[in-house]
């Protein structure tokens, strides 16, 4: 199974791709897509759309994952990225993906064992599930944190719904 992990921000998106064998993670690809910050917001969520389709097109996944927005005290950032968010929902499920969602907390506690971790402990943990990788900018781990995640919990979820 091939999983597309996506950390969004309306500045920074991260995103990762992992492949999953069983209990074996294997880094394949990350990046971050930086929508030129001087565009109106149509148009970076345009280029949003844009480029996140294009890494489903190029490294075609199975399955995509997203991490949820959490609650600001901006309200209009909160919007904001509640917006770039919907994009990127969007443009995996437009390819025809699966799309799951995970809190923010339960990734943190799926790859680092602690809900309220810190960057560099999620970084650190990244490079050492997955080897090759050197975890990149923060936010393309963040995106491989999602990934893995998700490897974790469809997995589990599918050994669970073949034993009921």
């Amino acid at each position: 199974m091939r999983v597309l992990g996506l950390d969004p921000g309306l500045r920074h998106t991260g995103w990762g791709i992992i492949d999953v064998f069983g209990n074996r993670l294997v880094h394949v690809a990350d990046g971050v897509i930086h929508p030129a910050a001087d565009q109106p917001l149509a148009a970076r969520l345009v280029s949003l759309f844009r480029q996140i389709t294009a890494v489903v097109e190029s490294f075609r996944p199975d399955e995509a994952a997203v991490e949820e927005t959490f609650v600001n005290r901006n309200p209009s950032s909160t919007l904001r990225l509640g917006v770039a968010r919907g994009v990127v929902l969007l443009a995996p499920a437009e390819c025809g993906l699966p799309v799951a969602e995970y809190s923010a907390n339960f990734i943190k506690k799926a790859v680092v064992g602690a809900g309220h971790a810190e960057k560099s402990q999620v970084q650190l943990m990244v490079r050492r599930l997955l080897p090759g990788c050197d975890g990149g900018e923060p936010d393309a781990a963040d995106a491989l944190a999602v990934a893995i995640c998700h490897a974790h919990h469809a997995t589990a979820q599918r050994l669970l719904g073949a034993q009921g």
